[in-house]
């Protein structure tokens, strides 16, 4: 049976985004999150998204109200019941993320699909805390969702090919393209990608060269369409403390140990985009 409603655990960032686009592609969303006003914010921002999105499709503004209405808040668990699968993008915490996979596999119906939207921590790991491994994946979306064009799924050991061919038939329906790896630590993106930012930051610590120059190296020397500094703003850097703390945890690899002024920017809430600060300065006038 084909997949007509999402859940979505966490309206963050991350969440929202995918709120707006299954909600866009004909999907029934259920979002959830702990508070009235976490959820009450993402919807907020979903609206403005879609505004946006009519100025360069105008068509668009005669659906808004339809799409809107695809969308189904809430802070009560049980009633994602309802969901043929659930995606979990909550804060990149292995113990938090324990708690929630406990919960979901006593909520969610037989056959459902669970997925990981995490870009560092073993699907493994979680799998084993539900009725059925076999209904677990990894599906690691990058930011802005609405806007990029492929997902990396993530198949650990106990995923089976039909849960795996769900997934990419689901990514399909929402023009994005599925692009398989096998489950470790930080899978492909964060394995390389964290590594790089911190890197990038050590550089601006010690001297070497400003945040704005470091990224202009990136964007003019090897035509990067963003540098890794404002790529680190738009993930959130509390983020990325979280992907490296997670993965030196799980790896032992001193490599992945977050250098100081990371550290000291998420402790002075430096955040990035969502704060209008971090290594450069945002706009913060459209919703959080």
């Amino acid at each position: 049976m084909a997949i007509a409603t999402v859940g979505l655990v966490g309206a963050g960032v991350m969440g929202r985004g995918l709120a707006e686009t299954f909600a866009l592609h004909d999907f029934d969303v259920i979002l959830i999150d702990v508070t009235d006003n976490k959820l009450a914010s993402a919807v907020s921002y979903i609206k403005y998204s879609l505004k946006s999105a009519t100025i360069f499709n105008p068509e668009l503004r005669s659906r808004l109200s339809t799409i809107l209405s695809r969308i189904k808040i809430s802070t009560d668990y049980n009633i994602l019941i309802d969901a043929d699968i659930i995606i979990e993008s909550t804060t990149e915490s292995y113990l938090d993320k324990l708690k929630i996979y406990k919960k979901l596999s006593t909520v969610c119906r037989s056959g459902c699909i669970l997925a990981a939207n995490t870009s560092v921590i073993s699907i493994s790991k979680l799998a084993a805390q539900t009725a059925d491994p076999s209904l677990v994946l990894g599906m690691h979306f990058m930011n802005p969702v609405p806007r990029t064009s492929a997902v990396e799924v993530i198949r650990s050991e106990q995923t089976s090919n039909e849960t795996i061919e769900k997934a990419c038939a689901l990514l399909g329906r929402i023009e994005k393209r599925a692009i398989i790896v096998n489950d470790c630590p930080g899978f492909v993106i964060n394995r390389v990608l964290m590594l790089a930012i911190n890197e990038a930051i050590t550089v601006v610590e010690e001297g070497v060269s400003c945040a704005r120059d470091v990224d202009d190296i990136f964007v003019s020397c090897l035509s990067h369409a963003m540098g890794p500094l404002a790529t680190a703003d738009l993930i959130g850097l509390d983020t990325v403390l979280y992907s490296l703390n997670e993965l030196y945890n799980q790896l032992q690899d001193k490599k992945f140990i977050a250098c100081t002024l990371l550290r000291d920017m998420v402790a002075q809430g430096r955040l990035g985009r969502k704060t209008g600060q971090g290594f450069f300065d945002y706009d913060m006038r459209s919703p959080a």
